[in-house]
């Protein structure tokens, strides 16, 4: 592990609706670790390189909880469908290529570059239905340095034929080949069980994830809640549960000890809202994507106020942007929209709350990661503003402010990762 000094320009977020920001300051990594900041270099630390970004901004990478590497490849169209005809129309039919290594392997050496060279550090991303094309993508996410969670996705039913895997024993048995394969393959990519949602699961399979879960002490991720007709789908299919939640729930796969995210919550109502709370579930609130297929706003603002683990994703390629920048900006103007026309109970979301939930807020899903503070892994970004220049003369808050709203990806001129700098 390396150990050195960055100098320049620091903000982070410690606590959720606070920016510690700290001018010409030191910024200290020892053996992949945050010893913390400094206006003045202590001369315990004198000894270390010094790479020196004065007059550059730097921040916690930031965390991508929910995107979908397969659809990358069509970012941008299908926008103006709603999320069952899109997955139809768009989604699976692109995501069915990926039984192809070439295509895959095309296709994520874009994903995977755009991806490293961008400001998440971060992140938690499905892959297919095939195996060996998910192995492929750990196998160059892993190359790239970025740290993730990574699934092979689960679906016995309600998907077209040629992307539904042929029986509930073959998903999971496929499952368990990918999962041997890779658990112990890399040191910064991890498996992730995926069940895609509930319509494509059957009971027989979930209860398959359920022993496979607890042999191997996976993770999970998957959808719940994201819009009108997916949500009277599962009621549909899962007449005994009284809202969506407890379809995962009542197979041990909704939180607790067992590490879940959970996508959009755009219309969790009260009981599937203290469920999550209750067992840790972390909801990866993605703006962009609700917005790009009408599936509604989530009431971000009351997760926040009670406590629910909150993050931000960008769902690629519901969203079309991988940028957590943007997510951010969506984040704090759809909270907006939903004060302003829906609940005027709930208040809008503030910036540095949506920074907080693309650092800390999704970085606490792997540890201690997401702050400049003492024994938090070490994930850094550098940004050079000389893109947005103004005659005027700006707070550091302001600057960060700015570069939330106007960045572009190659804003960023330096990215560190653990400690381990990626350019």
């Amino acid at each position: 592990m390396e150990s050195f000094v960055l100098r320049g320009d620091i903000c982070y977020s410690g606590v959720k609706d606070k920016i510690y920001t700290s001018e010409n300051s030191y910024l200290v990594c020892e053996n992949g670790l945050c010893s913390g900041v400094f206006e003045a270099l202590p001369e315990t630390y004198s000894h270390l390189p010094l790479h020196d970004f004065s007059g550059k901004v730097i921040i916690p990478g930031l965390c991508d909880m929910h995107l979908h590497a397969p659809q990358y490849t069509f970012r941008g169209l299908g926008m103006d469908m709603g999320l069952l005809e899109w997955l139809k129309s768009n989604a699976f039919p692109e995501e069915a290529r990926y039984e192809s290594l070439e295509y895959a392997k095309a296709a994520y050496s874009i994903f995977v570059n755009d991806l490293k060279h961008g400001a998440t550090t971060r992140a938690a991303i499905f892959a297919t239905i095939h195996g060996d094309a998910s192995e492929l993508l750990m196998d160059m996410t892993e190359e790239s340095g970025i740290i993730a969670y990574i699934g092979k996705v689960n679906m016995d039913r309600n998907a077209p034929s040629y992307l539904c895997e042929s029986s509930a024993e073959s998903s999971a048995r496929d499952t368990v080949k990918w999962v041997r394969k890779t658990l112990s393959k890399y040191k910064n990519v991890k498996p992730i069980l995926t069940p895609r949602f509930i319509p494509s699961c059957s009971d027989e399979l979930m209860e398959m994830l359920m022993d496979i879960q607890r042999e191997y002490s996976l993770p999970v991720q998957s959808h719940i809640s994201e819009n009108e007709g997916e949500v009277a789908w599962v009621s549909e299919l899962c007449p005994s549960c009284d809202f969506y939640a407890e379809a995962y729930d009542r197979f041990g796969l909704f939180g607790g000890d067992v590490p879940t995210i959970m996508a959009h919550c755009v219309l969790s109502q009260d009981a599937e809202i203290a469920l999550m709370k209750e067992r840790g579930v972390y909801a990866a609130h993605c703006p962009q994507s609700n917005t790009n297929l009408a599936s509604g706003i989530a009431p971000v603002r009351r997760y926040i106020d009670e406590g629910l683990n909150v993050c931000l994703g960008s769902d690629i390629a519901g969203g079309s942007s991988m940028s957590i920048f943007r997510a951010m900006v969506d984040a704090v103007q759809a909270s907006k929209l939903r004060f302003r026309m829906f609940d005027n109970t709930l208040k809008p979301i503030t910036m540095p709350e949506a920074f907080y939930l693309a650092t800390a807020g999704g970085g606490s899903f792997f540890g201690k990661v997401g702050k400049f503070e003492k024994g938090f892994e070490f994930d850094a970004v550098i940004i050079d503003e000389k893109r947005i220049p103004s005659p005027r003369r700006f707070t550091l808050h302001e600057r960060l402010e700015r570069i939330i709203y106007l960045s572009c990806e190659s804003d960023i001129i330096s990215k560190y990762v653990k400690g381990k700098k990626l350019f």
